[in-house]
């Protein structure tokens, strides 16, 4: 039986371009706002894969603005109760579902400390819109698998689609504008190789670099919520810190590469974890010690990021089933989580 979170992935490129098509015109219009009030940094507010989100938007937003971005714990607000002096900032709160009180009382702090909020959520009636000074729609339409997927995405596009109108970025917005059909292509592969890697194993890494790092933690959690894997996530720069440790023969590694400047140093550790034993495989068609998953690119590197965590998310669902786990409902878990 096909599952809710496989159907949900499947309407993906559909929301997408909802998103690009009803989207844009909002998103244009807090682009110039943000851009007359020329912030000297960002913040973020979000939990979960919101936050994920968020970690992938503060790459975008320093590689490409040389905007210094920063999360901010909601408990500082919400918990603490402590004020934070962030005038000339712009506060990005992501939320699915815009109702976490946490989520919602340092979005408000942050506004009232001299923040522009832009609440980016999908439901634009939520409280957290309604405490904003701005809200991003991201369109994602009704998410019922307990497993973020739509939501993940469009809420990393509608980020990105605020710095290409923010940075006037033509190169980014044909990235964007490819994405619904290199979406629909990327949904259909399920990476029958590495699942067949993980079979029984409770525990794995999985790596990225800069952008990828973000799309790498997301695919942890998922391994964690869906398949009841022990999955972790760290930089390539920092898996020989120390985690290395653990890796021993077969160990899996899933190691996101994209197009950008930091794809030698991914392959260049992917190299150094097959040499230790790991079961290593890489988002990348260049030579390497790693096995080649496939990929399809974007016209954009940033867009190509977010390809591959489609991409990952069909092979996730897949590993459920084959641990006959329903992905809908994972153990413990509920779809809005509302924490204080």
């Amino acid at each position: 039986m096909t599952s809710q979170m496989r159907r949900e992935i499947l309407e993906i490129p559909e929301a997408v371009e909802r998103l690009l098509s009803q989207g844009a015109d909002p998103i244009a219009r807090i682009a110039a706002a943000a851009r007359e009030a020329d912030p000297a940094y960002a913040v973020t507010v979000a939990r979960g894969s919101s936050d994920h989100a968020c970690t992938f938007l503060k790459y975008a937003f320093e590689l490409e603005l040389g905007l210094p971005v920063a999360s901010i714990g909601p408990s500082v607000a919400s918990i603490y109760g402590a004020k934070l002096n962030l005038g000339r900032s712009i506060c990005l709160a992501v939320s699915q579902s815009g109702k976490s009180p946490d989520i919602v009382a340092m979005t408000k702090s942050a506004g009232e400390s001299g923040a522009m909020a832009v609440a980016v959520t999908n439901d634009a009636t939520s409280l957290l819109a309604e405490v904003a000074a701005h809200c991003i729609d991201i369109q994602a339409g009704p998410e019922r698998s307990v497993a973020a997927t739509k939501t993940f995405i469009t809420s990393a596009m509608a980020g990105l689609m605020l710095l290409a109108d923010w940075k006037d970025d033509e190169a980014l917005r044909q990235g964007l504008r490819s994405a619904p059909e290199a979406f629909a292509k990327a949904a259909e592969g399920t990476w029958p190789e590495l699942r067949a890697a993980i079979a029984e194993k409770h525990s794995l890494f999985t790596l990225g670099r800069g952008p990828s790092w973000a799309i790498s933690n997301e695919a942890a959690l998922k391994f964690k919520e869906t398949c009841q894997i022990h999955a972790e996530s760290y930089s390539a720069a920092e898996v020989l810190h120390g985690p290395v440790s653990i890796v021993d023969d077969g160990f899996p590694v899933l190691l996101f590469a994209t197009n950008d400047a930091a794809k030698r140093a991914v392959l260049d550790v992917a190299d150094q974890l097959v040499a230790k034993g790991a079961r290593a495989f890489i988002t990348s068609d260049q030579p390497c010690k790693a096995e080649s998953l496939s990929f399809v690119r974007t016209d954009h590197a940033l867009t190509d990021a977010v390809s591959l965590m489609v991409s990952f998310y069909s092979m996730v669902n897949e590993v459920a089933a084959d641990r006959g786990i329903n992905p809908d409902a994972p153990r413990h878990l509920k779809k809005v989580t509302e924490t204080v």
